[in-house]
């Protein structure tokens, strides 16, 4: 466990434009964090640095799918204290249904950039002796569903480098959290498709999710998972009987509700 002190400290949150990326940086700033926000949309970044005043927010506009905007932005992360790599695409569907360039676009987005990032990050954070890195993973990074093949193979990626990279940062003082949201209510992937859950299914609010955040970095957590118990249930059930809980997802009617979230979705891709 690394725990940090966030007051005084420089984060790098990517994604900072969407419900869910605000709420983080809300969350960030109140424990005393300086923020370096970026996102595509520089307007709402804009509006967030005034919301907080204007003070400890460092507003970057960056697609991460543009290499040169990630080169650029990799160059800022390595003299910040946190990175937290929040950004990420939906990626629903059938695969067949996306094209060449949506594919990489979900790549670049939701697991390339992390890992430049990362990895411009990492040398300086290990020269002084602290840092944290964060990876908004997902619970579809612990189980695929039905049209998540590739949106879970992006949250299992990062699930994998975080975990690879907590062992390779042992004993320098530098920590790395691996979160992983359900279904999320009011911001997000799964809030902007509309779509319904069957009943008993909870959601948690993007606050909750921000709070692990903190938590993650403030306590050294490895992993968080942010979602009701019977999720976090199903997600460890998967591991050992995984064909038993594709057939009561499929009982649940998870193939319908991936289908409507891949339609609402698509036009993000």
């Amino acid at each position: 466990m690394h725990p940090m002190d966030l007051a005084g400290r420089t984060v790098l949150l990517t994604g900072a434009s969407g419900g869910l990326g605000q709420a983080i940086a809300r969350a960030l700033h109140s424990r005393g964090a300086s923020l370096v926000a970026t996102a595509r949309r520089g307007e709402v970044l804009e509006g967030l640095a005034a919301e907080l005043g204007g003070e400890r927010v460092e507003a970057i506009a960056a697609d991460l799918t543009d290499r040169g905007d990630v080169a650029r932005l990799a160059e800022r992360s390595a003299t910040v204290d946190v990175v937290v790599a929040n950004a990420g695409l939906p990626a629903s569907g059938k695969i067949e249904d996306f094209t060449a360039e949506e594919i990489d676009r979900a790549l670049d987005v939701n697991l390339r950039a992390a890992i430049q990032l990362a990895h411009a990050a990492v040398p300086g954070m290990v020269e002084r002796g602290r840092g944290h890195l964060v990876f908004m993973s997902s619970l579809a990074g612990k189980v695929a569903t039905a049209r998540s093949t590739l949106y879970s193979a992006t949250k299992f990626g990062l699930r994998g480098f975080a975990a690879g990279l907590r062992a390779d940062l042992h004993g320098t003082g530098v920590g790395v959290t691996a979160v992983f949201p359900g279904f999320v209510s009011e911001a997000g992937l799964f809030a902007d498709a509309g779509a319904t859950l069957p009943r008993g299914v909870g959601t948690r609010t993007p606050e909750q999710v921000a709070r692990a955040v903190v938590r993650g970095i403030e306590q050294g957590k490895p992993e968080i998972d942010v979602a009701p118990i019977g999720l976090r249930a199903g997600a460890l059930f998967s591991a050992v009987a995984p064909n038993l809980t594709a057939s009561a997802q499929r009982r649940l009617g998870s193939t319908a509700i991936a289908d409507a979230m891949a339609e609402r979705q698509a036009d993000k891709r």
